[in-house]
């Protein structure tokens, strides 16, 4: 039997209701070794992020994972979170009960710079590499880069869900709210990027609006795993109403977990590699300028997702978040259209 390559990896996020599915389908993947998580401010207070993910980690049975807490504000912006979009909880207004302790003695980002910098990795670290998949504001990333340039070209690899290329935005016709709430950021981590050679994977909303957890596929998920597929019930509620009332969908889009998947399952997105750039003032602040004509002439920093097979991502999460075999889940055939379903900016 052939052994899967388990690939080292640290969420970055801001939990957040898709972060926690995010986070409960990378618990469920053997190909994923989970180090850390840390926390940033995005969807909600970095406080209550932490909270969140240890609520996520207790479902999961996985408390043994360390939580670090990061970044509280933008670098330079005001702090606007998001949970008029996740619930005053930021977990959906489910309001399950808190987990208490498990503090960490550092912070994210003096972590990530043990992690990733010279003086804190061990030998053992340097022989292995390490990938971040960041589903939230970038804050954390960019005060890397600026207090330990060097720790941070040692990340194997990132993909971020973030940014859009030829879809609307979320939180403004051209904006992405992970790089629009900290766009300074954002564009700090492309720009280092750049200097290093490397490419950040963007998997935007040109894809993620694509992956809508509807009513049938949530029943069929308590069919396959009632405890499971309730408790994704509790946290989601929230977002089904959030997203009938703002976009007329009969379902919730569920940005973050398809990093995670396509970190695993690189079938699952297509797009092309081009230079990336972000806005970061005026009217498209947290814009993504994609470079797809190659009129600046550089490198390309980023490859950018473009494409995305529905039908494969949600065989995918269903089999490893419930456990079910692939064969078993035929009745994705039926519940997923071809290309998946569009949510659309009906907003008024």
């Amino acid at each position: 039997m052939r052994v899967k390559e388990t690939r080292k990896v640290i969420i970055d996020c801001d939990p957040g209701i898709d972060d926690s599915l995010a986070l409960m389908l990378a618990l469920s993947m053997e190909e994923l070794h989970v180090e850390a998580i840390t926390i940033v401010c995005g969807n909600c207070p970095v406080e209550m992020g932490f909270s969140n993910a240890k609520k996520v980690l207790k479902q999961m049975n996985r408390l043994d994972i360390p939580v670090f807490k990061g970044e509280e504000r933008p670098l330079r912006r005001e702090y606007v979170n998001a949970l008029d979009t996740h619930g005053a909880d930021g977990l959906g207004e489910s309001f399950l009960p808190e987990v208490p302790g498990y503090e960490q003695s550092m912070s994210a980002v003096e972590f990530l710079k043990m992690r990733f910098g010279k003086r804190g990795r061990s030998m053992d670290q340097e022989r292995e590499e390490c990938s971040v998949i960041a589903l939230g504001p970038m804050t954390n990333l960019a005060c890397l880069i600026q207090q330990d340039p060097e720790a941070f070209a040692q990340i194997r690899e990132i993909v971020s869900m973030g940014g859009n290329f030829r879809s609307y935005g979320n939180c403004s016709p051209v904006a992405e709210y992970n790089y629009w709430a900290d766009p300074d950021a954002a564009a700090l981590v492309y720009e280092e990027t750049a200097k290093i050679g490397k490419k950040i994977t963007m998997i935007g909303l040109d894809v993620t609006r694509k992956i809508v957890l509807t009513p049938n596929l949530l029943e069929y998920m308590k069919r396959l795993d009632s405890q499971t597929g309730t408790f994704v019930q509790e946290i989601t509620k929230f977002y089904f109403d959030f997203h009938w009332e703002w976009e007329h969908l009969i379902g919730c889009v569920i940005n973050d977990p398809l990093a995670v998947a396509y970190f695993v399952n690189r079938n699952l997105c297509s797009g092309f590699d081009t230079y990336t750039e972000v806005e970061t003032e005026g009217i498209s602040i947290g814009q993504t300028v994609v470079d797809s004509m190659n009129f600046y002439k550089k490198e390309p920093n980023a490859r950018v997702m473009i494409q995305v097979d529905a039908r494969q991502f949600f065989t995918l999460f269903f089999s490893r978040l419930l456990g079910a075999e692939e064969k078993t889940l035929d009745l994705i055939e039926q519940l997923v259209p071809d290309s998946g379903y569009q949510a659309r900016e009906v907003r008024s």
